[in-house]
């Protein structure tokens, strides 16, 4: 099992020193989505006093062109804070920054879509959409094996790993427990987690959520999870098929609601969304993986609990397809619905600004609207 040279380095030693008194200044690590959509960035600076706000925040700058993010010949982007958390590594006061990023000329660098996300929101507020996003992922060794497997074979087929017990059942609970902890630490919004179909294969949820709050609380849950695997040695994998062959994929299943879909005759409201939904399949395929719908098609095959990629399909506690509602809707009449069709490494501005166009906007067509201030 290969693990980092960092993890070896002695935590006693290193605590020595976290438990140094820093006196009335307080560290902000700064993170933010680079040029590849779904690699995470950090850095830290020093405040002289506890930010009680983001408007406490001041902006900073980094050079876009060691981060896929501009060239070198005009290389220089803005971090400009939106969510603030506080952080388990360092704990209080200390805090963790979720930036949106600018270009040199203050415009929106392309893998910012958390600006066109908050745009829309902002348009269906009193709709109160409520998200609650189910993240899958899969540790892997640095040299990319999943952990816990043979060196050179495969564990016994999948069965006994699903909410499984045991340690020959749950490969990796140790870096679930640290990353729950530290999330409900941090003030992130996550509701559960458990062991996945697939050994090494793990979920948690974030939720719910409402609006923009969904992108932030789920960015900063990946963030904190390849902090927690740095500090043991092995890396976080949302890749939607990590192992190919007779195993499951990893997606991030989202669940969707409004105010009315929530109160009694909302079943009415769902079945609506849904049949907007179904007429724009191709329009979320592309938003609900970085590539366009590239990664998820490796996924997406109508096998392992997933719907084909190309067709859509809904149904009343159906795993087998692209929207389920839970069997509990069905009865109550009322309450949410699911969307199985986001990939794991999905980004979840883009997959909540799809909803919210389709469903409650009521986009038409293959392309977005533009919507004018």
């Amino acid at each position: 099992m290969a693990t980092s040279a960092s993890s070896k380095l002695s935590k006693d030693v290193k605590q020595r020193y976290m438990e140094l008194p820093q006196g009335d200044k307080v560290q902000a690590m700064y993170f933010w989505i680079d040029g590849t959509g779904e690699g995470l960035r950090c850095k830290t600076r020093t405040l002289d006093v506890e930010p009680k706000s983001i408007e406490d925040l001041p902006e900073w700058n980094f050079d876009g062109s060691s981060t896929y993010q501009s060239e070198g010949s005009n290389s220089d982007m803005f971090l400009i804070p939106s969510a603030m958390f506080r952080d388990p590594f360092r704990k209080d006061p200390n805090k963790l920054v979720l930036c949106e990023v600018l270009k040199y000329n203050r415009k929106q660098a392309e893998t910012n879509l958390r600006n066109s996300c908050k745009k829309i929101m902002s348009m269906v507020e009193n709709q109160h959409p409520w998200f609650g996003m189910e993240q899958e992922y899969t540790i892997l060794g640095t040299d990319g094996h999943p952990f816990g497997w043979p060196s050179n074979g495969f564990p016994g087929p999948q069965g006994p790993y699903y909410c499984g017990v045991g340690a020959d059942k749950a490969y990796g609970r140790d870096i679930v427990e640290a990353h729950y902890r530290a999330c409900l630490y941090a003030g992130v919004n996550i509701c559960g987690t458990n062991a996945e179909v697939m050994p090494a294969q793990w979920e948690f949820q974030v939720g719910p959520c409402e609006g923009i709050e969904m992108g932030d609380h789920l960015w900063a849950a990946r963030f904190i999870l390849h902090r927690v695997c740095e500090d043991f040695g092995v890396v976080a994998s949302f890749d939607p098929k990590p192992i190919p062959g007779n195993w499951n994929g990893a997606g991030c299943h989202t669940n969707f609601s409004t105010k009315e879909m929530r109160e009694d005759g909302g079943l009415k409201y769902i079945e609506e969304a849904i049949e907007k939904l179904s007429k724009r399949h191709q329009y979320h395929i592309r938003a609900y993986d970085p590539k366009g719908g590239l990664d998820n098609a490796r996924r997406l095959t109508g096998y392992h609990e997933t719907s084909n990629i190309n067709e859509f399909s809904a149904g009343v506690a159906n795993r087998g397809a692209s929207i389920r509602i839970p069997r509990s809707v069905g009865q109550d009449k009322k309450g949410y619905f699911e969307d199985r069709r986001p990939s794991a490494n999905c980004d979840p501005y883009s997959v909540t600004e799809a909803l919210i166009r389709t469903c409650l906007l009521n986009e038409e067509g293959e392309e977005p609207q533009d919507y004018k201030n």
